[in-house]
């Protein structure tokens, strides 16, 4: 797995609170050193513009010809999103994992309402108090993104005690494979 993980050049974009230690995300960094993850200013804040921002900052830093993928959880896939949607630029597909509600933060006008230009996965949840699952499939639908319900995970953070969250890890598999390829279909 690792090898087809080294084509790509793989970005973390955690959700308010960055991420914790016990969180799939960090964890998934732990396993793959060379995964980068994106620095808010502010992790209590959630400000569409501000974040998608710095999504975009570290999409364009350095000099790594690689194809992205791109990681996002809850308001994190938001902002991923609104960077995306402006500019796909080297971008191979996105894993959007349990995103927060735009209804809830009043983003949704911020957010694109046809297929995103990249491939795209998202996986929600059927009792994830951030987004209802047919919601979730609702905005996948909107994005292309093919959606994946994972049952009863919760907000699909550390306290669903996922751990490293192997089936996480089988999907962006999948993904990188697609990606890789050039063929993702809903």
């Amino acid at each position: 797995m690792t090898s087809v993980f080294e084509q790509f050049r793989v970005l973390i974009a955690p959700g308010l609170h960055n991420s914790g230690p016990d969180h799939w995300q960090s964890r998934w960094q732990r396993l793959f050193p060379a995964f980068e993850r994106v620095q808010q200013d502010d992790w209590e804040v959630p400000d569409l513009p501000r974040w998608s921002a710095r999504v975009d900052q570290l999409r364009q830093r350095g000099n790594d010809p690689r194809p992205m993928l791109i990681v996002a959880h809850s308001f994190g896939a938001l902002a991923t999103v609104h960077s995306v949607a402006r500019n796909a630029g080297g971008v191979a597909g996105l894993l959007l994992v349990a995103p927060a509600d735009p209804d809830k933060f009043n983003v949704a006008s911020l957010l694109p309402q046809q297929a995103l230009a990249v491939p795209s996965i998202m996986v929600g949840s059927t009792n994830d108090p951030w987004m209802a699952a047919p919601r979730a499939a609702l905005w996948a639908q909107r994005w292309g993104s093919r959606f994946i319900n994972g049952g009863p995970l919760g907000h699909i953070n550390a306290e669903s005690g996922l751990g490293d969250w192997p089936e996480g890890l089988e999907t962006l598999y999948f993904l990188s494979e697609q990606a890789h390829n050039g063929a993702l279909s809903a």
